[in-house]
């Protein structure tokens, strides 16, 4: 039983994205018993599986996984706040940190005259404001580095009242040197100042971000209108800085609260639907389901189902839900559909995750039924050009010669999309005379079928030409008109840079539409690229067998071994000519050599 379920956890992993996301454990009770982060899903997971591994505890994790799920994000920072997100839901058990919240950071703003702003895993609240636990410690020295950045508070320990101002207790140390602090304790910052920056890291701890940003914006423009641009510059690096850190550090809009996102996508038989729920600018729910379609239910219908299966499930009371197109839901919410704007990267998300999912369930459907993968490919064949049967045996030509020398011909033959090389055949062209292709494969076209016609052998489901219209043409009075054979017939034309950019089919010959990515494509281009290799080698070894013919084969009484070894001690034919009977006599014998010369003296 544990085999198998590492062979489904080896397919899940084989099918994983190479993209930024999260993923999850599951143990066999379907129970969450690990969240973690990755810049590279497939990377970061497969490493878990990997016989090398040493570590006890991840060991120990292993044996105990059954099943793995994923979110696709957009950036590494996403995904790192969607696993704090997660881990804070779930509580898995082999996220151990998350047991007790209070082992994580917090931020605190002492209640001093002129507060000071630390990170600290104490809590006193009778010393200052807590903000937290930080589940994510590197996001919040990224946010502390932030606050460093654009406030020059005091990080010292010292007790500053305004007595101890007024008094000169204290003297400026290496941080106000550094410009890290305008030395409040020596009065070169006021106390009202100095408030106020307290206050912009309040907000920015609560996070309002944006209200702080659109803040500095108006300061900035408002001081430019006064024409005080160096002070305007202050404040734009400031600007800056924090919308930087607002865009690396929010999944979306932090404006964004309570909001439902779905996405669909479908083949024939199912509808695939994403769910994403919005909690303060974060996403808290992740889930892609399937549904069989039964009564030819539209996407529409398969939608509104869904929606009102997935809010029921997991309580949702969301007033407002992003959909991709109009819908009739009869629920008392908002409908959206987005065009651009955060909205609108939301419900591109949600569909990057569930096309996503419809690709790994492909994927797993094919590693376990190879055949299916085999059928969806010909029948995609038979769908695009309209043929009148799965193409199962699909036949490809193409031509080889230098000026019409050494001219040949070569057949390659694909059976349920994939080569069957005891099929392949290689033809020297025997009529034609000169560099003509289109003569050429006319010929061997007909010796072909005329051949297994005459043998009761198999006819293709698909003949393809490495040409456009003109190839076509050939094969076809070839198939039809002399044959009277019904054969599609179909050509891969290539563009001015000799790549392969279209697919030619029917009489007169109209372009199929497929992209250049599609497996259909890639598949045609492997075939056309097969019979190009094939003929090519078949040509150059009949090449190489006409250059080393030479005029010691005529010569009688010199066989191969002598011709060799004539060859390796004079290395051409020319210097064996300059060589005297003596020369050669040491070499192969004063008989062979007296052959030799009498021949070459002819």
């Amino acid at each position: 039983m544990k085999q198998e379920i590492l062979e489904k956890l080896k397919g899940i992993v084989h099918n994983l994205p190479e993209s930024p996301g999260c993923y999850q454990y599951l143990n066999n009770a379907g129970t969450i018993i690990y969240v973690g982060k990755a810049k590279n899903l497939k990377r970061r997971v497969s490493s878990y599986f990997n016989k090398d591994q040493k570590s006890l505890k991840t060991k120990v994790l292993v044996s105990k996984i059954y099943d793995i799920k994923y979110v696709v994000v957009s950036t590494e920072r996403d995904a790192l706040l969607l696993e704090n997100n997660l881990i804070k839901k779930y509580k898995p058990h082999y996220n151990v940190l998350l047991k007790d919240d209070k082992t994580y950071p917090s931020v605190c703003i002492t209640k001093e005259h002129f507060p000071r702003v630390f990170k600290t895993r104490q809590i006193d609240k009778r010393g200052g404001n807590y903000y937290g636990p930080f589940t994510n410690v590197y996001a919040l020295n990224t946010m502390l580095e932030l606050f460093k950045k654009l406030y020059p508070i005091r990080t010292c320990n010292f007790t500053i009242t305004p007595e101890s101002i007024e008094s000169s207790k204290h003297k400026v140390c290496l941080e106000y040197h550094i410009k890290n602090c305008l030395a409040p304790c020596v009065g070169k910052l006021s106390h009202e100042q100095y408030m106020q920056y307290i206050e912009e890291i309040r907000e920015i701890l609560k996070g309002n971000v944006g209200e702080i940003s659109k803040k500095l914006k108006g300061e900035m423009l408002q001081l430019a209108s006064e024409l005080r641009f160096e002070e305007a510059q202050l404040v734009k690096m400031k600007y800056e800085a924090l919308e930087t850190f607002r865009n690396k550090s929010e999944v979306v809009s932090q404006v964004m609260h309570n909001i439902d996102v779905f996405s669909i996508e479908d083949d024939k038989e199912s509808a695939f639907i994403n769910y994403l729920h919005i909690t303060n600018g974060c996403i808290n729910q992740a889930f892609t389901f399937e549904y069989k379609r039964k009564m030819g239910e539209s996407n529409e219908e398969l939608l509104v189902l869904g929606i009102v299966e997935m809010r029921e499930r997991y309580h949702s009371q969301s007033k407002e839900i992003i959909v991709p197109f109009p819908i009739d839901l009869p629920l008392d919410v908002t409908i959206t559909i987005p065009q651009r704007g955060d909205k609108k990267t939301l419900l591109d998300l949600s569909l990057n995750n569930v096309r996503q999912y419809k690709f790994d369930k492909v994927k797993r459907m094919e590693k376990l039924n190879p055949e299916q993968k085999t059928v969806r490919l010909m029948t995609e064949i038979k769908e695009a050009m309209n043929l009148p049967k799965l193409p199962i045996r699909i036949e490809c030509f193409d031509n080889s010669n230098i000026s019409g020398t050494d001219a040949v011909a070569a057949c390659v033959v694909f059976e349920k999309c994939k080569p069957n090389k005891q099929q392949y055949r290689k033809y020297n062209i025997k009529t034609v005379v000169g560099p003509d292709d289109y003569a050429s494969m006319q010929e061997v076209v007909r010796r072909r079928y005329t051949r297994i016609i005459n043998e009761a052998g198999t006819l293709p489901d698909l003949i393809i030409t490495d040409g456009g219209k003109g190839q076509m043409e050939v094969v076809r009075k070839v198939v039809e008109d002399e044959l009277h054979l019904h054969i599609p017939i179909a050509g891969l034309a290539k563009d001015n840079h000799h790549r392969t950019n279209e697919l030619l089919y029917g009489f007169p010959p109209i372009v199929i539409g497929m992209k250049t990515d599609s497996p259909i494509f890639k598949l045609l281009t492997r075939i056309q690229d097969e019979v190009h290799r094939f003929a090519i080698t078949f040509h150059r070894d009949k090449r190489s067998k006409t250059a080393l013919h030479s005029e010691l084969d005529e010569i009688k009484g010199i066989g191969e071994k002598t011709k060799s070894t004539l060859l390796k001690h004079f290395k051409s034919v020319a210097r064996m000519k300059k060589a005297t009977q003596d020369d050669i006599a040491k070499v192969i014998g004063e008989a062979k050599a007296k052959l030799l010369i009498e021949a070459f003296n002819k």
